[in-house]
């Protein structure tokens, strides 16, 4: 049965800064895979499709919403298990993905703890399994693919800050936009093997686009100077921990790399600063940069927990007259 055919990346109408976003992370899969937000309807998914066409042969996964732990990490071989009596490990999704995209529709919506060993097998590259009689380890190197409708839930912060990269698609195109998405979506319905190869010559070019960023990356130096731009624009967003620096500054370099130049420029930095910072802002990040700016920080009220957010103080409320309880007769 022969694969379906996918929508062309470059035929893709506007989403420009996706865009760049998918092709750093094809360029330098260590950045840590890209979080997509936005509504219903935005092609999400035919983006982060096109996604796979520029990494190579490799394989496009789709984690299902349903999927339990042991469909994600793999399990024991029932059927070597029952008929054989061997041990044997089954392949999980994190092994068919091995080397390709592993695509998660409404991430916000997967257990937390199914999300949490999600994004600590992408960082590490290897997956561990400890159960049911097997001791098992495999590969497990993929660009991970989020998309969420924050209008359905969020993710926690400190899954947030586990995705490299973070875009939000706007809901409302233009008239003209809208009329040229529609157009290139009937061409395609109509006869994709035509429409491919319309726009074959521009996928072929953003392919090769990103395979000499890919050989040219290692050759560009992850500078001081570059290091100093970024560190005091994390500490003025009053990001917590380091991992955005070092997501910052792989997708800087890879930037370089996009636009084929040697060295990283503050032009680079500035590029990508909105992908590596937009999920990781703290509420305080004014105080943060006034402080930097030697301004008096300004007072900030008590915060509750997490659940607090958007809380508001208690308001005296009038009540109407007081009731009296009836003096029911007690049973005999």
């Amino acid at each position: 049965m022969s694969e379906p055919v996918q929508f062309p990346l470059a035929a893709v109408v506007g989403a420009d800064d996706l865009k760049l976003a998918l092709c750093l992370t094809a360029i330098d899969p260590k950045i840590g895979g890209v979080l997509i937000e936005g509504p219903r309807g935005m092609a999400k998914s035919t983006l982060a499709r096109g996604l796979a066409d520029l990494l190579g042969d490799g394989p496009f996964v789709t984690l299902p919403l349903g999927a339990t732990e042991e469909r994600l990490v793999g399990t024991l071989d029932l059927d070597a298990a029952l008929s054989q009596g061997q041990a044997r490990f089954s392949p999980g999704v994190l092994a068919h993905a091995d080397g390709g995209v592993l695509y998660v529709d409404e991430v916000n919506l997967l257990p937390d703890p199914l999300v949490d060993l999600l994004l600590d097998v992408a960082a590490s590259g290897t997956n561990r399994i400890e159960r049911d009689g097997i001791s098992h380890r495999h590969a497990a190197r993929f660009v991970l693919i989020g998309t969420m409708n924050p209008e359905e839930g969020e993710l926690r912060p400190q899954l947030l800050d586990r995705f490299g990269l973070n875009v939000a698609l706007e809901g409302l195109p233009a008239p003209e936009a809208r009329q040229q998405i529609i157009r290139r979506r009937l061409a395609f319905d109509s006869d994709p093997q035509a429409f491919c190869a319309q726009w074959a010559p521009q996928q072929a070019a953003l392919r090769q686009r990103c395979q000499a960023a890919r050989e040219q990356l290692s050759s560009i130096a992850l500078d001081d100077q570059a290091l100093a731009w970024i560190t005091e624009r994390c500490f003025a967003a009053g990001v917590d921990g380091m991992r955005a620096d070092l997501v910052w500054l792989r997708a800087a370099r890879a930037h370089a790399a996009w636009r084929g130049n040697a060295v990283i420029e503050e032009a680079d930095v500035e590029a990508v600063a909105e992908f590596a910072l937009r999920h990781r802002r703290r509420a305080h990040a004014p105080q943060a940069q006034a402080a930097t700016a030697g301004e008096p920080p300004r007072p900030q009220q008590a915060q509750g927990g997490q659940g607090d957010w958007g809380a508001l103080p208690p308001q005296p409320m009038a009540t109407g007259a007081r009731r009296e309880v009836p003096n029911w007769a007690k049973k005999p």
